[in-house]
């Protein structure tokens, strides 16, 4: 079946995102190959089918797609999730999510419903069981609640249990908090948390990987439990049974190098099981949340916020500012074009991302965020 050759009314690139998206068998490994071969993704998208042969792309997967392009307007989709108050991001979106980005085949595609902001960098997921104890959930609220009280976004699932004490929690100390769907985010599951995800969507942001409409599935969420770990800097299990979903959130969390922290309970409880299991495997026994911000070095998050706001302010700042741009330059390719001390170059970017002036885009390369003001050009 030859493609639908007709283009969208909008022009936006992320329609060809979109679109990709809504194709089965066409995730991250796939999709980075469309680009790397065509370069375009409406290139792709509009690509003959002995092209995406070539690419790649078997015949089953090639049908999938003929049968999406046929049968999908994707400008029609557009105006319904504009409609619906649904953002797109995609790899290539200054908003992307930076922890997420740098995780190992990170979802080309995502749905948000509210906003993510750039505190939202200091974040922590706080996950469990939903047959939580009244231990559990006092644990839960005391943990939330410290971390939002500290400037911390607390990310989780918005399931029964420990996801929604800690999204409540969080909301209720007045801070920020992310849920993660396994559904599209116009599908609300489990339904009684629909006020909460409401609230979630003022005060923070509903995100999923998965197109609007998609129903709420047991297959969809494990590799959601992916995207909760990374987009957070550790992973707090609170009470957890040995076939719990909160310990794939942990297992994804050690493969990505976060932190994994385990509150401990009694020997007795089949909610505390694995818990104490992922303590005895090496998790951080949890007694205290200050030590969560103590391991992570949050301690400072606020004034860490603050300095996001400031402009470069010294000749080594601006000299390294300089030397960037939208490209991806290594750190030791910044080194040399400054004829800077390498160990000053990477102390310098360090804090000039913490400013939101520089961003680490993977492999210690780094790209500039802002034009450089005439006020701080160098002399």
């Amino acid at each position: 079946m030859a493609p639908n050759t007709t283009r969208p009314i909008l022009d936006d690139p992320r329609l060809y995102w979109i679109g990709f998206n809504l194709v089965k068998g066409i995730g991250s490994v796939r999709f980075k190959g469309l680009l790397d071969f065509f370069g375009d993704p409406a290139v792709a998208w509009n690509a003959p089918a002995d092209a995406l042969s070539a690419a790649g792309l078997s015949p089953k997967i090639i049908e999938n797609l003929n049968q999406v392009r046929s049968q999908v307007m994707l400008d029609k989709v557009w105006e319904r999730m504009q409609s619906q108050g649904i953002t797109i991001l995609t790899w290539e979106d200054e908003n992307y999510p930076r922890h997420l980005k740098n995780i190992d085949q990170p979802p080309p595609v995502l749905y948000v419903r509210g906003e993510l902001l750039p505190e939202d960098d200091w974040a922590v997921a706080v996950v469990g069981t939903r047959k939580v104890t009244s231990y559990g959930r006092q644990v839960t609220e005391e943990i939330a609640a410290f971390l939002a009280q500290n400037g911390v976004t607390v990310v989780s699932g918005l399931a029964r249990g420990v996801d929604g004490i800690a999204h409540q929690a969080a909301l209720k100390a007045g801070g920020r908090t992310i849920a993660v769907f396994g559904s599209g985010v116009d599908r609300i599951y489990p339904s009684e948390n629909r006020r909460l995800a409401e609230e979630i969507s003022v005060r923070g942001a509903l995100i999923s990987d998965y197109p609007p409409g998609t129903a709420p599935d047991g297959a969809n969420f494990p590799p959601r439990n992916r995207i909760i770990s990374g987009l957070s800097m550790a992973v707090v299990v609170v009470e957890a049974g040995v076939t719990s979903g909160a310990l794939i959130t942990a297992t994804f969390a050690a493969e990505q190098g976060r932190d994994v922290f385990a509150v401990p309970g009694s020997i007795l409880s089949p909610q505390s099981k694995g818990t104490n299991r992922l303590i005895q495997d090496g998790a951080q026994p949890l007694l205290d949340a200050q030590e969560i911000l103590e391991v992570l070095n949050l301690t400072q998050v606020t004034e860490h916020r603050t300095a996001r706001q400031v402009l470069p302010t010294d000749p080594t700042e601006m000299r390294i500012f300089h030397a960037l741009s939208a490209e991806p330059l290594h750190v030791d390719e910044v080194g040399a074009q400054t004829n800077l001390p390498i160990e000053q170059v990477s102390a310098t970017l360090a804090m000039m991302e913490l400013k939101g002036l520089v961003r680490q885009v993977g492999g210690m390369h780094y790209v500039a965020l802002r034009e450089p003001t005439e006020k701080y050009e160098v002399e």
